[in-house]
C-alpha cells in the first residue's frame, strides 16, 4: 500500500473502532452509498485493550449521563447474543453504609429509565438477599444491595471478531498490521508505515494509544479544567493506570448461585478491615469485581487499578508490547484480591495458591475527569476516548457513526471536550475506584 483514498479510516480495531465500522458501513449501504470504510491497526482485530478485557457489561453507574449511555449499549449487547459471545447473567453492587444513599440514588434514576433493578437496604436485609443467592455468602458490613437484571459479561474476542464479521459483511475493509505515523488535518491524509491515505473523515478509536493520536493532532497536553468552585486548574489531558485483573484457576461452572445457575457478575465495595492468614492487608475502602468465567478458566475479576506515576512513552506507544510484563498486577494486588473473594465466600477460603496472573487488565489511558470524550476536532479528526470504560460500551459506535452522517446525538452530548473548560463535569460517587 503505497497511496489510497477512502471516505472514513478509523484508527483502531478494538471495540469503538469495529463497532464505529459496523454500523457506518451499515448506514452508508442503507443510503445507497458506497461503504468506503477503511480500519486500520497496528496489530490486529483485539490485539490491545478490548482483546484482553474482562468483558464486564454493567449500567452501575451514579452518572445519569454514563448510565443512559450505558442502557444503549446493553441493548445491542442483547440484539445478538450468540454474535457477541454474552452472557446475560445480570450484575450485583454491594456497598458499604458510605455508599448506601448513591446505590439508592443510582436505583431510582435507573427506575425512571426503564432499567430493571432491585434495591436491597439494611444490614440484616442484604446479608438475607446474598444468602439467597449464595449460601456461604459470609462478607459484613454490607448494607445495600443494587441486583441489576440486565447485563453480565461477553467473551472479549469472541465479541471482537463478531463485531469485525459484521463490518465486513456490511463492506468496511480492515486492515491489520498498518501503523498510523502522521495526521495532516490540512491535507486530510493519514500517514502509515505502508503509504499515504487520504479521506473524508479520520476516527481515533485507539484506547490506550490514544495519546499518540492526539500529539499527531498538534492538541495540548494539558487541559483547562473549571472545578466546582470555577477555579481554573492546569490538568495533564492523558494519564495511565494499570487495570489489576486476575484469574483464580477453579473450575467455573462450580461457582453458581443457590439454585445451581451462572450467578450475576459481583462488584463489592467494602470498608471492613481485610485480612488473611499472614495478617491484616488493609484497613482502608477497597472494592473488587469477579465472575465464574469459562474463557478464562476461572473465577476471573480485578480490583482498583494503581496508578504509573511514570507513564513512560514506551508505555503510551505499545503498552501490550514486550514490556508489558513490567505492568503486572503482582503480589499485592493477588493478595488482596483472594482474601477478599475469601471474605465473601466461604468456599473459596484457602485458595490463594490457584491465583494466576493471565492475560486481561492492562495499561488504560485516563482523561482528566476519568470519563469518556467524544467529540470532532476541527472538521477532520474525530476523538473516541473511552478513559477504560470501553469495552462494555459497544453502543458507542452507533451513535458515533450517526455523527459522522450529521445527525448530533444527545446521549454524547455530555462528554464533549469543552466540558473541561465549562466546568460541566460528571457528579463523582463515594466508591473507592477512580473512575466512579
Amino acid at each position: 500500500m503505497t497511496s489510497r483514498t477512502a471516505r472514513f479510516v478509523i484508527v483502531g480495531a478494538g471495540i469503538h473502532g469495529l463497532s464505529t465500522a459496523w454500523h457506518l458501513a451499515r448506514e452508508l449501504r442503507a443510503r445507497n452509498e458506497e461503504p468506503d470504510v477503511l480500519v486500520l491497526d497496528k496489530s490486529d482485530v483485539g490485539a490491545g485493550a478490548s482483546g484482553i478485557a474482562c468483558g464486564v457489561v454493567r449500567n452501575n453507574y451514579f452518572q445519569p449521563a454514563m448510565r443512559r449511555l450505558m442502557a444503549h449499549s446493553v441493548s445491542i449487547w442483547e440484539s445478538d447474543r450468540a454474535a457477541f459471545a454474552y452472557h446475560p447473567v445480570g450484575y450485583l453492587q454491594l456497598g458499604p453504609e458510605g455508599m448506601r444513599a448513591d446505590v439508592r440514588q443510582i436505583f431510582h434514576e435507573q427506575q425512571a429509565i426503564g432499567y430493571p433493578s432491585t434495591f436491597v437496604e439494611g444490614e440484616a436485609e442484604s446479608r438475607a438477599y446474598l444468602r439467597g443467592l449464595f449460601g456461604d455468602w459470609r462478607a459484613e458490613g454490607i448494607t445495600c444491595v443494587l441486583h441489576e437484571h440486565r447485563g453480565g459479561f461477553a467473551n472479549n474476542l469472541a465479541s471482537l471478531r463478531g463485531l469485525a464479521a459484521r463490518a465486513e459483511a456490511a463492506g468496511a475493509r480492515i486492515l491489520p498490521g498498518v501503523q498510523v505515523t502522521a495526521i495532516d488535518a490540512d491535507s486530510r491524509t493519514v500517514a502509515t508505515d505502508q503509504g499515504l491515505i487520504r479521506c473524508e473523515q479520520v476516527v481515533i478509536a485507539a484506547g490506550p494509544w490514544t495519546r499518540d493520536l492526539w500529539a499527531m493532532l498538534d492538541l495540548p497536553a494539558t487541559v483547562a479544567v473549571r472545578d466546582a468552585d470555577g477555579a481554573m486548574n492546569r490538568a495533564p489531558m492523558w494519564s495511565y493506570w494499570l487495570v489489576q485483573e486476575g484469574t483464580l484457576k477453579v473450575d467455573p461452572e462450580s461457582f453458581t448461585d443457590a439454585g445451581g445457575k451462572p450467578p450475576p457478575v459481583v462488584h463489592v465495595d467494602s470498608d471492613a478491615p481485610l485480612s488473611d492468614d499472614e495478617g491484616p492487608i488493609t484497613d482502608q475502602p477497597w472494592g473488587i469485581y469477579y465472575k465464574p468465567d469459562p474463557y478464562f478458566g476461572g473465577i476471573q475479576g480485578g480490583s482498583m487499578p494503581r496508578r504509573l506515576d511514570e507513564p513512560a512513552d514506551a508505555v503510551a506507544v505499545d503498552p501490550y508490547g514486550p514490556q508489558r510484563s513490567a505492568y503486572t498486577s503482582g503480589a499485592d494486588f493477588a493478595r488482596l484480591w483472594t482474601a477478599a473473594l475469601a471474605h465473601c465466600h466461604e468456599r473459596l477460603a484457602g485458595t490463594r495458591h490457584r491465583y494466576a496472573e493471565g492475560p486481561s487488565g492492562g495499561i488504560g489511558c485516563f482523561t482528566p475527569d476519568s470519563f469518556p470524550v467524544f467529540d470532532r476536532f476541527g472538521d477532520f479528526a474525530y476523538l473516541i476516548a473511552d478513559s477504560n470504560h470501553g469495552y462494555k460500551m459497544i453502543g458507542v459506535g452507533a451513535l458515533v457513526a450517526a455523527e459522522l452522517m450529521g445527525e448530533q446525538q444527545e446521549l454524547l452530548e455530555p462528554f464533549r471536550f469543552a466540558r473541561y473548560e465549562r466546568g460541566a463535569l460528571h457528579p463523582t460517587s463515594n466508591s473507592p475506584f477512580p473512575w466512579s
